[in-house]
C-alpha cells in the first residue's frame, strides 16, 4: 500500500512490486507460471486479505488457481502467501491478472500477462524491434492498458463509490488528468515512421467500456481475448471492462504528434488532454499533438469478428439446439443489488471447490443457495443474457472457458459456422438477446459475472459448477492450499472484509 498520483491527485493504491498496474508477466507458449503471491496490505480502511486471479486463462486441471475467492479458494490473508502454479499449454495471447477479492482490483492491484506464440500465425504483419525483452528472443510487442486508476479514479476509496458516480480521470499506460487538475505528462507511444506494430490493447477498468481511436490511424484486428481472429479493419475499437484485442498499427502518417483518445461511455471531452495520450513519431517534436478533426465511420462490430482457429461454434447450428440451455435474466431490485434468475451472488463461507472436494455434488446442496448451476460433461451449454440493465452494457466474463458468441450485441443474427471465440462479452441493451456457446471440457466450479467490478459486488454473478464428480480426480489440491481456509477462518469477520457502506443511492437514479 502507498500513496502514488498518476493524474496528480494522491491517494492510496495497492501496488504490485512497487508499481500500480503491476509488471508485465510474460511466457512461451507451454511455459509453467509459479508466482508467488505475498500479502502484504495493513490498512485497516481497506480489505487486507487477497487473492489474485489470471483472466482469460482456462485453467484446465487447475481450478484450485483460477483465484476468485470464495469459488476456488479462500482469500491469502495478510501477511501471507500462496504460490499459484499453473500451465496453460495450449493458450497463448493477450491476458491480465488483477484481484477477484471484493473492489480490490479498482485499487491498483491488477497488470497485463501476455503468452506469446513462436508460431504466431500473423507474425509477418509486425515487425521486432529491440526493447529490455529482446535478449529472451521473445516478439516483442507495445502494451497499452486502458485504467481508471486504482479501477476507477474517484478521488475517494473505491468502498465509498456508489453506482452513479463516474470516475474523475482515465489513465492510459498508467498516467492521465482530471479536470482542474495540473496538466501532468500523458504517455507517450513512440513509433518509426514505416514501421509495423502489434498493439495489446487491455481495459482493466472497474467499470467503464471506451471507445479507442488514434487519430489519422486505422487498425487490422487479429485477437480478441486472446483468441486469433480473422483480420479485421476498423478505425475505432469499442473495450469493455475486462475485454483485450491485438491490432496492427502501420505507422504511415507524416512524422508528427498524433491522440490516441479513449473516450469512456460516460464523457464527451478530451480537452486538455482528458481521456488521451500521445502517439509520437519518432523525430517529432516533444509537443501536444494538435486537434484534427479525425471523424471515424468504421468501428469495430463483434458480429464482424470471426473465430480464426476451429471457427464452428460448438453443437447445432440451430438456436436452441445446445445439450443444455439456460436463460439468464438479470434485473435490478429495490435493496439496490442485482439478482439473476431471482438470486443475488453473496460468496459463500466456504469455497465452492471446497464444498465440491467435501462430497457436496448437486446444486441444491452448493452454495450460494439459487446462484450455482451444476453442468455435466462434455456437453454443449446455450446461454442467452439479455440486455437492458441499469449501468450497461454489462460485460460479462466466463472463467475456465473461451466460449463461441453465435449472438452479439447490437445483432439478431444467429452465427454458428464462424463467431468470435473470447472470454468476455457485452450483453448489450434493451432488445438485446446476446447467446454464447461453450463445451464443458473443464471440470470445475467457474464464475460468470459481469466484469464491472461494483456491479459483481452487488451480486451480479452465478457459478458453473461444472463436471462435479470429476473435480476431485481433475485438481490436486495442496496443502498450502488447504491451509488458506484455516488461516483466513481465524480472522474476525471485521478483519475479513471491509464491507462498501455507501448505500444512500435511489433506484430512481439510476438510468435504464
Amino acid at each position: 500500500m502507498a500513496k502514488i498520483a498518476p493524474d496528480g491527485y494522491l491517494i492510496n493504491a495497492i501496488l504490485v512490486n512497487g508499481q500500480t498496474p503491476g509488471p508485465v508477466l510474460s511466457a512461451q507458449k507451454g511455459e509453467r507460471f509459479q508466482i508467488n503471491v505475498t500479502d502484504l496490505l495493513v490498512d485497516e480502511s481497506m480489505n487486507k486479505s487477497t487473492s489474485v486471479h489470471w483472466h482469460g486463462i482456462k485453467q484446465h486441471g487447475s481450478a484450485d488457481v483460477d483465484g476468485t475467492a470464495m469459488v476456488t479458494q479462500c482469500p491469502i490473508a495478510s501477511e501471507h502467501s500462496f504460490t499459484y502454479d499453473f500451465t496453460p499449454a495450449n493458450q497463448s495471447g493477450s491476458f491480465w491478472y488483477h484481484s477477484h477479492f471484493q473492489l480490490q482490483y479498482c485499487e491498483g492491484l491488477r497488470g497485463a500477462l501476455v503468452i506469446y506464440d513462436p508460431l504466431d500465425p500473423y507474425r509477418s504483419l509486425y515487425d521486432t524491434r529491440p526493447s529490455l525483452l529482446s535478449w529472451t528472443g521473445r516478439i516483442i510487442s507495445t502494451f497499452t492498458t486502458l485504467t481508471e486508476p486504482f479501477g476507477e479514479r474517484y478521488h475517494v476509496n473505491d468502498y465509498d463509490v456508489g453506482f452513479t458516480d463516474t470516475p474523475a480521470s482515465i489513465l492510459i499506460n498508467g498516467a492521465g488528468r482530471y479536470e482542474g487538475g495540473p496538466p501532468v505528462p500523458l504517455s507517450v507511444v513512440t513509433v518509426v515512421a514505416g514501421g509495423r506494430y502489434r498493439i495489446r490493447l487491455m481495459n482493466m477498468a472497474c467499470k467503464s467500456n471506451f471507445v479507442f481511436t488514434i487519430d489519422n490511424h486505422i487498425f487490422t484486428v487479429i485477437e480478441a481475448d486472446s483468441d486469433y481472429t480473422t483480420p479485421l479493419e476498423v478505425d475505432s475499437i469499442q473495450i469493455l471492462a475486462g475485454q483485450r484485442y491485438s491490432f496492427i498499427l502501420v505507422a504511415n502518417q507524416p512524422i508528427d504528434n498524433y491522440w490516441i483518445h479513449a473516450m469512456p461511455n460516460y464523457d464527451t471531452t478530451f480537452a486538455g488532454g482528458l481521456n488521451s495520450a500521445i502517439l509520437r513519431y519518432a523525430g517529432a517534436p516533444t509537443l501536444d499533438p494538435v486537434y484534427r478533426n479525425w471523424n471515424t465511420t468504421n468501428p469495430l462490430l463483434e458480429q464482424n469478428l470471426h473465430a480464426l482457429v476451429d471457427p464452428a461454434a460448438p453443437g447445432a447450428a440451430d438456436t436452441g439446439a445446445a445439450d443444455v440451455t439456460i436463460n439468464l435474466e438479470s434485473v435490478w431490485d429495490d435493496n439496490l443489488r442485482f439478482l439473476i434468475n431471482g438470486y443475488t451472488y453473496t460468496p459463500p463461507s466456504t469455497p465452492v471447490l471446497l464444498q465440491i472436494l467435501n462430497g457436496d455434488l448437486n446444486a441444491s446442496e452448493l452454495s450460494p443457495n439459487g446462484s450455482v448451476y451444476t453442468l455435466p460433461a462434455n456437453k454443449t451449454i446455450e446461454l442467452s443474457i439479455p440486455g437492458g440493465q441499469p449501468e450497461g452494457p454489462h460485460p460479462f466474463h466466463l472463467h475456465g472457458h473461451a466460449f463461441s458468441v453465435v449472438r452479439s450485441a447490437g445483432s439478431d443474427v444467429y452465427n454458428y459456422n464462424n463467431p468470435v471465440r473470447r472470454d468476455t462479452t457485452s450483453n448489450g441493451v434493451s432488445g438485446d438477446n446476446v447467446t454464447i456457446r461453450f463445451r464443458t471440457d473443464n471440470p470445475g466450479p467457474w464464475l460468470f459475472h459481469c466484469h464491472i467490478d461494483f456491479h459483481l459486488a452487488e451480486g451480479m454473478a452465478v457459478v458453473f459448477a461444472e463436471d462435479t464428480k470429476d473435480i476431485a480426480s481433475d485438481v490436486n489440491v495442496t496443502s498450502t492450499w488447504k491451509q488458506l481456509c484455516s488461516t483466513y477462518d481465524a480472522l474476525s469477520p471485521t478483519e475479513q472484509i471491509v464491507e462498501r457502506h455507501r448505500r444512500h443511492h435511489k433506484k430512481h437514479q439510476i438510468g435504464h
